[in-house]
């Protein structure tokens, strides 16, 4: 992603400057285009976050970012005092454009954030049970799921600190779903039940319009090089 749509991430615009630069760049896409990205951005949600924890083999971090793209989780948050979150470029196979990655240092840096935000704290264990997909309660506010590593699984840091532990059930003689699978079924399981049962689970108009206007820059070659010259011609009339 380049500058511009990466600074829009984190940088404060009005509405109105962002729907005017908006209104302007849908010009140099199709129509078909432009209904994707709106269709997509209205099933978009913060209402449920992932956290993942030195997720060191690349095929789990490609696998858990095309989970989150694919049912609509906007945000990733990833603990990286071991080993980076590195996604394989080619299996992600372009997501990594659509879906936001949060960096954090430490577990307690990426914990005290997300519960700052209002967030619970879900510790995925198969070892641990206050509720499975099914039975957890998605109604009671915002929530991050937390997926540690292969074979550490999640920390000591992150169960003290955990709201609610969730387990999928299983019935094989041993622990046969791996971490990528594991998040597969967790994310689409209460991203279904969120969008069935929650009210607001969706983004806030401001946000929506916010990322359609990233995803819409993103989307166009040398956007920057175009809103340069718009606003050299003095085309926009609304400043930051």
């Amino acid at each position: 992603m380049t500058n511009i749509a990466s600074r829009l991430r984190t940088e404060q615009h009005t509405d109105e400057w962002l729907q005017e630069r908006l209104d302007y760049m849908t010009q140099f896409l199709t129509e078909e285009r432009q209904q994707t990205l709106r269709r997509t951005v209205e099933q978009r949600t913060h209402y449920m976050r992932i956290l993942t924890e030195n997720m060191f083999h690349p095929q789990n971090a490609s696998a858990i970012m095309r989970h989150c793209e694919a049912f609509g989780i906007q945000q990733i948050h990833t603990v990286e005092d071991r080993c980076r979150f590195d996604p394989s470029v080619n299996i992600v196979r372009g997501t990594q454009k659509w879906v936001d990655v949060e960096h954090h240092d430490t577990t307690r840096e990426a914990l005290a954030a997300l519960k700052g935000e209002g967030y619970r704290i879900v510790a995925t264990t198969p070892h641990r049970c206050s509720a499975t997909p099914e039975s957890f309660d998605v109604t009671r506010g915002k929530f991050a799921l937390v997926f540690g590593t292969e074979h550490a699984g999640i920390s000591e840091e992150v169960i003290e600190a955990a709201d609610d532990f969730l387990m999928i059930p299983m019935c094989g003689m041993v622990e046969s779903l791996n971490v990528s699978a594991s998040a597969a079924i967790l994310i689409y399981m209460l991203s279904e039940r969120i969008r069935q049962s929650v009210e607001g689970w969706q983004l806030t108009p401001s946000e929506q319009l916010k990322l359609l206007t990233r995803w819409t820059m993103s989307s166009v070659r040398d956007f920057e090089g175009i809103l340069r010259r718009a606003e050299q011609s003095g085309k926009f009339k609304v400043e930051r």
